[in-house]
């Protein structure tokens, strides 16, 4: 499979690689709320459920936090 490196952030500070742990944190450059999906500068889908789509096509379960009783 072939990936396309995603292309390089004009954000100051720019915005974290999609491979780091804080690659959530990047902008939404594309916002598709009633398809609830939106498009992050590092390439990264993030998905409602908070399941995630990397530009390298993994796939990331989503991670809801759960509630201790």
């Amino acid at each position: 499979m072939t990936t396309r490196p995603s292309p390089p952030c004009s954000h100051q500070p720019p915005c974290p690689q999609a491979g780091g742990h804080d690659g959530e944190a990047a902008r939404v450059v594309a916002s598709h709320p009633e398809q609830g999906w939106s498009l992050l500068c590092n390439g990264i889908v993030v998905f409602d459920d908070t399941g995630e789509l990397l530009p390298d096509g993994k796939i990331v379960n989503p991670h809801r936090p759960t509630v201790a009783l």
